[in-house]
Parts: C-alpha cells; structure tokens; sequence
C-alpha cells in the first residue's frame, strides 16, 4: 500500500489490520506530496504498481481506470454505501466505483472574524451581493475584506471554482472534467471570472495578496489578528487557526459559514467544492484481492478511525455520525464538526478541486489562467479562450 507522509491516523488502521492479521500483512510505504503522483503514474507504467493506492479521486483516478488498472469495488465486497453520496462521486465513473474514501471531508469555508465584522456593521455574507456589501464596508474600516493567499493560486482557484459552481451549476464543470474542453468557453464560466475580476477590482483582496503565500500562514493570521475580515479555505484551517491562535479560537471569535449564494444563478445554494476525501484504490493485477479486500470492508474508516477523525477535528464521510456528534465533549469542536457534517450531508453535489479533478497536464496551465484573470492580465472571455486550448 502506498499514501502519504502526513497520513498518520490511516496507518492506525494499518497497523490494527496487520495486527489482526499476521500472515497477510500490508507493507506500507509513505512519500511526499510532490513526489508521490509522478511515482504513482511510473510504477504503473511499469507494471510495478501497489496492491492499494491513495488517490485523490477525479481525473487523475479516472486515467488509471480507463487504462483498466483499478478494480471496481462494491456494497457487498467493500461496504461502499456507507460512504457520503455526494463524496463518493469523485471515484464513481460510469456508475462503477473506484474507491473507498480514507479521511476526513476537506469542503471549502468562508471563515469570518466575528468581531471585526460586527465592528464595520456586517452580517455574513448569505448572497454575492451580500459579500460585495461586506468588502464596501469593511474596507471602508481599513481591514482586507478577504484575505487571500493568491501568491500560491490555488487559493484563489476555490473563488473561481464557487463562482462557477453558483453562476453555471455543477454541470459545465462535470462536463469538462469529462474531457469537453469546449466548455471552458461556456457563458458561465466567463460571468465567473468576470465576478473574480469585479471583487479584485472593488479591493476586496487588499493590495497585498499576490506577496502573500499559503505555506506561511499569513493570509489565516490577518483572520485573527483582526487585520481582515473573513477567508476562504478548506476545513483543514481550523485545526491550523486552533494550533496557532488557540486564544481566538477559545474566545468565540471565529465564525463560519457556506460560500453565498447567487439567485439569479443556475447553481445549487448547496452545493460545495474543495476536497471531498482521498481515496483508496485496488490495483487490478493485484494477487492480494480478497486480503485487500477485508482491509478495505472492516478497518477503512472502522469506529476506532472515526474516533480519531473527529478527536483531530475532522470529519470522516460517513453515514450517521449524529450520535458520536453529539458526544463530542468540546462545545466549539461540536459546533464546528455539525456545521461540516451537517454541510456535506445536505450538498447536492460535492465538486472536486479542479487542479485535482482535471488531468495533471492541465492543472498547471488553469492555476496560471486563475491568477492571470485575478490580476487581471487576462479578459474573462480570454480565461476560457486559454483554457479550452490547454484541454484539447
């Protein structure tokens, strides 16, 4: 089995399978995020590839499954339906899955600093127009409406990817992500940039946030240090936020909610992107089938991994965690993990993170494409213009 180097709580379920099952033991091997799709795709390539493979689902998943190098898995050999729906998607293809999720949900957030907006007179945000009442007003306080790490892109790919979500459905993506290209030029996905350009141009972002870079912590510590009113990031923040301002955590301040909604939009007010869990997948050459197997069905997200999921303050993508919710002893960490479950649980539709969805040969040209129509370097039309020729 091959994951990750920060995957700790997934070797615990190595570890009490192998425990348990000493005479068919997984040997599991961990590298470095940069390093580990390149090994991945060479491995295969060469025929030398794990019995089970972490993935993140979409595109890059996909690849392999077209090649007919993964197993499709099931309710009765791996337990399947008691995964979230809405995750599951992200190893569904043709009505087949392909994975089983392995950690917790990674939903993209609008974080806020309760204080800061109450000092300006602002509610959160419910609406689009709602946020660009909130950046007028705030900005007129001299706070950054919304920090934002654009220095590293991805960040500002999530706005897109909302955006989109909101303005054209869940659809125009699904669509090219499925290999259309030509919907990058779709009417949608122009009106999204053009909402990106519209918050950068009214300083929504501050002056900064092309210095700014994620691996820093800078764009989360103008949250709460007070000098910016709210952030857009995955769940993973929260434990940062937690770790590195224990106090403000402690002290109510911080607030979260959905992306707002766009009325007059075609998208569902529901729907969410980001991360919606990595995912473990059999190798269909693998000589291991059932012991995988059994791993998969009894250990993967077991009850002692739930556990320690929520104790991390994550939440796994599992069915029916209401009375474990309700036990959790911490009133902050309970209020944070129903407000996630609760948002997973009611999304109609649960979009991957585009630079994980989309093929690796077109991750690099959209976060280039992303940061250009942020800066404005770019027109909206020219955003999809590029794009459509980098996928095809």
């Amino acid at each position: 089995m091959w994951a990750l180097n920060d995957q700790t709580i997934l070797k615990d379920s190595v570890d009490a399978y192998n425990k348990d099952h000493p005479d068919a033991r997984i040997t599991l091997s961990l590298y470095a995020n940069d390093d580990y799709k390149q090994k991945l795709r060479v491995a295969f390539g060469a025929n030398q590839a794990p019995d089970i493979f972490f993935s993140w689902g979409g595109g890059a998943l996909n690849d392999y499954v077209k090649a007919g190098k993964v197993d499709a898995l099931t309710q009765a050999n791996a337990d399947t339906d008691r995964f979230t729906p809405s995750v599951m998607q992200s190893a569904t293809f043709d009505g087949k899955v392909y994975g089983v999720p392995a950690n917790g949900l990674a939903p993209v957030v609008l974080y806020y600093n309760k204080k800061v907006l109450a000092d300006a007179g602002v509610e959160p945000p419910k609406t689009y127009d709602d946020l660009l009442t909130a950046v007028k007003k705030l900005k007129a306080k001299d706070v950054v409406p919304l920090s934002l790490a654009a220095n590293s892109k991805w960040p500002t790919l999530m706005y897109l990817e909302y955006l989109l979500d909101r303005e054209g459905g869940s659809q125009v993506f699904t669509d090219i992500a499925a290999g259309d290209a030509s919907k990058w030029q779709e009417a949608s996905v122009t009106k999204a940039n053009q909402r990106l350009q519209d918050l950068a141009k009214a300083g929504a972002f501050g002056d900064n946030a092309s210095s700014v870079s994620y691996d820093q912590g800078a764009s989360t510590a103008l949250l709460y240090t007070g000098k910016a009113g709210m952030t857009l990031m995955g769940t993973w923040e929260y434990a940062n936020i937690a770790k590195a301002a224990p106090d403000f955590l402690k002290s109510g301040d911080l607030g979260y909610t959905a992306f707002p909604s766009l009325p007059d939009g075609a998208g569902e007010a529901n729907s969410i992107v980001g991360n919606p869990s990595n995912f473990l997948s059999l190798n269909s050459s693998t000589k291991n089938k059932s012991a995988a197997l059994t791993y998969f069905k009894d250990y993967v997200l077991d009850d002692s991994q739930v556990d320690s999921y929520l104790a991390a303050g994550s939440v796994p993508p599992v069915k029916g965690l209401e009375s474990k919710l309700a036990a959790v002893t911490s009133s902050t960490d309970k209020e944070w993990l129903t407000f996630v479950y609760d948002l997973v649980q009611n999304a109609p539709g649960f979009q991957l993170s585009w630079d994980q969805a989309l093929p690796s040969d077109q991750a690099d040209p959209l976060l280039t494409n992303t940061d250009k129509s942020f800066l404005r370097e770019i027109s909206p039309a020219e955003f999809g213009t590029n794009m459509s020729k980098a996928g095809s």
